[in-house]
């Protein structure tokens, strides 16, 4: 048990390194053909307006992925997931500008319209035997036409300024500040408290030092954050949104015994059965927390364009299932972590922006994530070949 123990930790550590090697390279490449002559930066790649810009483009897929890693861990798919948010999101913009309803409002009745949908797709599939991707599939081509309804084919357009805020404005550079120093200590009580529950469980294999060289090296992380966004205007709104957003899903995963069954779910089906969790009920809820992702992810995407268009949520779901396997969630299900696909998020995104800042056509960007996608499930698929001898 002590081996296999070590073997699955190897194996997670190997997945962690390589995803950051994988980002350290791209924003090394993006930044030397990005920069006119390796010694002016402030147009480049790694410029803290570009770096801010970045955060604030990866943050809607970022959302979304939250909701699909819990989806992907049950060992189901959400097609529709794209489709679903730009559909909100035009539903949003549509009952600002021609309803001239209060954002409060409109966040209320996206978020609950969320809800229902992935309710409805989350109950057919758990209690008709369909499977996810049939219904998620169907569902974008329903979704897809609903965005054609709501917007009788036309951009509605301009928002208030009170949901423009949740797309394109900033936390003071003092707030991003006292978030920062949040998370440094939010970080050490996280591993105090793991470090804690080994002890008590008597599996504490690691030095108080390693600890520490680890809680050093991601406070580092955080304060380097810290120095570029305030060096520009500050947190951007839609990131500390997808933090939150993080958070709450991470706790939901991680710590509650709903969330622990999610994965006993993908892991084994029958199993899961036969120790008496409700598998169709907690389908259908998982769905229902994909839904609230998507409106979230709806509203944010809706503000940041300052309107609802007919081509909002193309193709999105790709990208957000893309992030969740690069972060390291396994399609054959029970293994995942909504913190990892922020970093796979986070890549994908980054191919978007040095890509489009090096003017090169949208093909190239389909043809390199796809390529990543793949490498991504080959070097799943390798792990769980090696974690079955």
């Amino acid at each position: 048990m002590e081996d296999l123990g070590k073997k699955e930790k190897t194996e997670i550590n190997i997945r962690t390194v390589t995803m950051y090697v994988v980002l350290a390279v791209l924003w090394i490449v993006f930044t030397c053909l990005t920069s006119s002559n390796f010694t002016d930066f402030q147009s480049s790649f790694i410029s803290p307006r570009n770096l801010s810009n970045l955060l604030r483009q990866m943050s809607v897929i970022g959302i979304m992925a939250c909701g699909m890693v819990l989806v992907i861990v049950t060992g189901g798919i959400d097609l529709a997931q794209g489709s679903v948010m730009g559909f909100l999101g035009c539903v949003a913009a549509a009952l600002q500008v021609w309803h001239g309803m209060d954002t409060a409002q409109v966040i209320l009745i996206v978020i609950l319209l969320g809800i229902a949908i992935g309710f409805l797709q989350g109950a057919i599939i758990a209690y008709t035997g369909v499977v996810a991707f049939i219904v998620t599939l169907g569902g974008q081509l329903v979704f897809r036409g609903g965005i054609l309804k709501v917007t009788n084919g036309t951009t509605i357009a301009p928002l208030k300024d009170s949901l423009l805020f949740f797309g394109q404005a900033y936390v003071s550079k003092t707030g991003t500040t006292v978030i920062a120093v949040a998370a440094i200590l939010l970080l050490l009580l996280n591993e105090l408290k793991r470090r804690s529950d080994k002890r008590k469980y008597n599996i504490l294999t690691e030095t108080t030092a390693k600890m520490l060289l680890r809680w050093i090296l991601y406070s580092v992380g955080v304060i380097i954050v810290l120095l570029v966004l305030n060096s520009y205007h500050g947190l951007p709104v839609p990131v500390l949104i997808l933090l939150l957003c993080v958070l709450a899903y991470t706790f939901i995963a991680e710590k509650t015994t709903y969330g622990r069954s999610l994965y006993a779910i993908g892991g084994n089906l029958e199993a899961a059965k036969y120790a008496g969790i409700n598998v169709k009920r907690n389908l259908t809820i998982v769905y229902c927390l994909n839904g609230i992702m998507a409106g979230i992810a709806g509203i944010v995407l809706a503000a940041r364009l300052n309107a609802g268009t007919t081509s909002a949520g193309l193709n999105m779901e790709l990208d957000s299932i893309a992030a969740a396997v690069i972060g390291g969630t396994s399609m054959t299900g029970g293994v995942g972590k909504v913190a990892g696909a922020i970093i796979g998020a986070l890549i994908m995104g980054t191919i978007d922006n040095g890509m489009s800042m090096m003017n090169l056509d949208a093909y190239y960007q389909y043809i390199v994530k796809g390529l990543i996608l793949v490498a991504a499930v080959w070097f799943d698929v390798w792990t769980q070949t090696r974690k079955a001898r």
